[in-house]
């Protein structure tokens, strides 16, 4: 009976993870409106009965989705900073903002979490979500560079939460820019100054 039920578990978690992909990659290519559940349910090549078993409506399908995407964003940033080898705390912040900034150019990016995520979900619930996967990784560099002498010590939520308001409506310009190359190139250097301006400047010797 155990192995039974281990058996649906898995079962229900492959459908499940099926409808969340072929939900993905739909939304991201034509957008949530464009996209229907029976598509989704023939993409996934699960019926809709099944999809609808794990996803009660459309919408509860694209909380999903974002939250998805979303982990898959935290994922690309972590291992832009592992790969920069910086053992500057500053340096490796960013690293991250402009890891996430260049993965916000990506269409599915772009229509998923920028554009049909705040329309589909309202603010406060696309908020809610997105500071869920994010914020945690802004404050731990943050503490990681007040740790280490690099920015003053100050309290680490609001400075967080600052960066991250301003990483928002830097990567929801870029979404609304149609990918401009100048625009990209502008907004990055404003987020590159935006971080280096936190640091810590050792005073300069005195001379005798």
């Amino acid at each position: 009976m155990n192995a039974d039920r281990r058996t649906q578990a898995e079962r229900s978690a492959s459908t499940r993870g099926a409808v969340i992909r072929a939900a993905r990659e739909l939304f991201g290519q034509y957008g949530y409106g464009a996209v229907s559940t029976v598509a989704v349910a023939e993409a996934a090549g699960v019926s809709r009965g099944a999809l609808y078993h794990q996803f009660s409506e459309k919408r509860d399908l694209f909380v999903a989705v974002f939250e998805d995407l979303e982990r898959s964003l935290v994922e690309v940033i972590g291992a832009a900073v592992a790969e920069s080898h910086s053992d500057d705390p500053i340096a490796n912040l960013i690293v991250g903002c402009l890891a996430w900034l260049q993965a916000s150019t990506s269409s599915e990016v772009r229509r998923i979490a920028l554009l049909d995520g705040p329309a589909v979900l309202g603010w406060s619930l696309w908020r809610e979500i997105e500071l869920r996967h994010t914020i945690g990784l802004v404050e731990n560099a943050l503490a990681g560079a007040i740790a280490a002498g690099r920015i003053r010590t100050q309290p680490v939520r609001p400075l967080a939460l600052v960066i991250v308001g301003a990483l928002d409506e830097a990567a929801q310009c870029l979404a609304h820019s149609e990918g401009d190359a100048e625009d990209a190139a502008a907004i990055g250097s404003v987020i590159e100054q935006l971080i280096s301006g936190l640091a810590v400047h050792s005073e300069p010797e005195s001379r005798g």
